[in-house]
């Protein structure tokens, strides 16, 4: 027997974005910090949609451009995000070589195509897997959050690379755009309101 799940939305209430404490929808501040309070974040799906374009943008120069360059025995060699990723595995430096591709390559596209989808089911006004939908975007806002250590990452392995005296990284031009992607995909997981995913329950009860 399946359970009626009640939003907050149609109880007449909104919450907090802050402070989490439900508010009437006729409240303009919350009643516990004092915060702006509305229904639903103002043009999240423009406004993810946006984040996201900008960020497939400029994953193209952060890809097709080099990343880093590597020199090794006097030999320099400019490499791409994924020729920087061989360039380290067949060096031998396999741990070092999976963080970068995890980092650089899987966790972004990743965040891309979530967010992507969740903006799909948004406007086909998809009624099911509410609560997976919910689950994903929290997963994804979680590693956003943490989506600045991924240039951090890459910045220390650089530094200490370069300590050995015969593997020395330097940063590519690529290395911008790429913080442009990682700053991106977190504006596009903040602006995303994931309360618009139970709207359509609200709506089936009109």
């Amino acid at each position: 027997m399946s359970r009626e799940i009640k939003t907050a939305k149609s109880a007449n209430l909104m919450l907090c974005l802050c402070c989490h404490h439900l508010n009437p929808t006729s409240a303009l501040r919350c009643e516990t910090c004092d915060e702006p309070v509305y229904i639903r974040r103002r043009r999240s799906y423009e406004r993810t949609l946006a984040w996201l374009l900008t960020a497939m943008i400029l994953y193209v120069p952060a890809s097709i451009y080099p990343v880093m360059t590597t020199i090794a025995f006097t030999r320099s060699q400019p490499n791409t995000i994924v020729g920087g990723v061989i360039e380290l595995w067949q060096q031998g430096s396999y741990f070092i070589a999976l963080v970068i591709f995890f980092a650089s390559v899987v966790i972004p596209i990743a965040k891309i195509l979530v967010l992507a989808w969740l903006c799909f089911s948004l406007k086909i006004k998809l009624k099911t897997h509410k609560k997976e939908r919910t689950v994903i975007y929290k997963y994804t806002e979680l590693i956003g959050r943490w989506s600045m250590i991924d240039i951090f990452v890459v910045a220390i392995l650089m530094a200490l690379l370069q300590l050995g005296g015969i593997l020395i990284v330097e940063p590519g031009i690529a290395a911008l755009a790429f913080a442009g992607v990682v700053i991106a995909t977190m504006l596009a997981a903040e602006a995303f309101d994931p309360r618009l995913i139970w709207d359509t329950q609200d709506e089936d009860h009109h």
